[in-house]
C-alpha cells in the first residue's frame, strides 16, 4: 500500500515522503480501514513540525481524520465489512489503516466522501465550542479566520441558534459568500480596524471570541470583548503567541481560556457524545448546509495538495484522495 510520512519534524514539503509499505494486519479489537478521503487541517501541518499538542512518533504519518470502509471487522463484528466509517487517528494519510472498532463512526453511504472526511474534528470543534461558551439568542460572537472551513461551519450553526456572528477574513472577495452563509459582520482585517468596527456595530462589544489565529489578531480580538467577556482559543494559524494586555484583562474581567475537542469529548459521558455526533451528522446532511472544496489530489500528489493548501484567499478544503 501508499503511505505518506516523515522521519523527522520540519517543514511538510520538506520532510513528508511517499512510500510502499506492507498491508497492516488488524489485532482482534481492531478493524482495517480502506480510506478514500482525507481533508487538510492545520493541526495536520503543525503535528509535522513538531508544534502540535500531540509529538509524533518517528517514523509517522501525516493527518488526523479520514472516511473509509471497512476492510476487515473486528473479532466481535462490532463493525460490519464494507461499513462507510469517519474516523480520527494519528496518520490518515496511508491507503490501509486499522483502529478500535469502538473508535468510528458509521454515516450514510448517501454523504460524499468530501463532506464525510471532514465530518468530525471542524464540525465537532464548532458545535463543541458553541455549547461550551454559553452563549444565547441574541449574543454577539467574534470568528477569527472566518473563511476557514471551520468558520464557516460555526457560522451557519450560531445562526441556527439566532446568536449574531461577527468574523475577520483578509480578502474582501470573502466578504459576500460569508454574509450568505448567515454573518452579521465581515471585517477586513487588512483594511479596517477591528476593535473600532466591533465596537461601532456592537455598541458594548462581543459577549465571546473564537480565535483560530493567536498573534496580534488574537490580541485585537481580545480587546473587541465586553465587559466580563471571553476568549476561546483553539488554534494558532499565526504560529504566533498573543501578546496579553494585563490592564485589559484586569479592568473588563475578561477570560482567556483553550479548548482542545480532544479533552472537550473525552469529558462527555456516553449518551452525551452520541447526541453530539447524531446532532453533527444531521446538521452537515441538510442540503441547505455548505461545506466548500476548493481541491482534490490522489494521495501520491500530496505535495501539490499542499502547495494548493497552501495558497492565499483558498475558498475551501483540500482533499486527499
Amino acid at each position: 500500500m501508499k503511505q505518506v510520512i516523515f522521519n523527522e519534524t520540519g517543514h511538510p514539503e520538506e520532510v513528508l515522503k511517499l512510500e510502499e509499505a506492507e498491508l497492516p494486519q488488524p489485532k482482534p479489537h481492531e478493524i482495517r480501514i480502506k480510506v478514500s478521503a482525507r481533508n487538510i487541517n492545520p493541526s495536520d501541518i503543525m503535528f509535522v513540525r513538531g508544534m502540535y499538542g500531540i509529538t509524533p512518533k518517528l517514523p509517522s504519518s501525516a493527518g488526523f481524520e479520514a472516511v473509509g470502509t471497512v476492510d476487515m471487522e473486528d473479532e466481535k463484528a462490532t463493525i460490519k465489512k464494507g461499513t462507510k466509517v469517519i474516523f480520527t487517528a494519528i496518520g490518515t494519510w496511508k491507503e490501509y489503516l486499522c483502529i478500535p472498532a469502538q473508535t468510528v463512526i458509521p454515516v450514510p453511504d448517501a454523504m460524499p466522501d468530501e463532506i464525510a472526511c471532514q465530518a468530525f474534528i471542524n464540525p465537532m470543534t464548532a458545535y463543541g465550542m458553541i455549547a461550551a461558551s454559553g452563549l444565547k439568542e441574541g449574543d454577539w460572537v467574534l470568528v477569527t479566520a472566518g473563511a476557514s472551513a471551520y468558520g464557516k461551519l460555526v457560522i451557519q450553526m450560531a445562526k441556527s441558534k439566532g446568536i449574531r456572528i461577527a468574523c475577520t477574513v483578509r480578502h474582501d472577495d470573502q466578504k459576500e459568500s460569508l454574509t450568505t452563509l448567515g454573518a452579521d459582520l465581515v471585517i477586513n482585517t487588512e483594511k479596517e480596524k477591528l476593535q473600532k468596527v466591533i465596537m461601532e456595530k456592537t455598541g458594548e462589544g462581543v459577549s465571546v471570541v473564537f480565535d483560530a489565529v493567536g498573534g496580534i489578531l488574537g490580541a485585537k480580538a481580545l480587546a473587541s470583548l465586553k465587559n466580563g467577556g471571553r476568549l476561546m482559543a483553539f488554534g494558532a494559524l499565526s504560529l504566533e503567541n498573543m501578546p496579553v494586555n494585563s490592564g485589559l484583562m484586569i479592568f473588563k474581567n475578561l477570560k482567556i481560556e483553550g479548548f482542545w475537542l480532544t479533552t472537550w469529548i473525552e469529558a462527555l459521558s456516553n449518551e452525551e457524545r452520541q447526541k453530539a455526533f447524531k446532532t453533527v451528522l444531521g446538521f452537515l446532511m441538510k442540503q441547505e448546509v455548505k461545506v466548500d472544496v476548493a481541491g482534490k489530489y490522489p494521495l501520491e500528489e500530496f505535495k501539490a495538495a499542499l502547495e494548493a493548501y497552501q495558497k492565499p484567499g483558498r475558498n475551501g478544503k483540500i482533499i486527499l484522495i
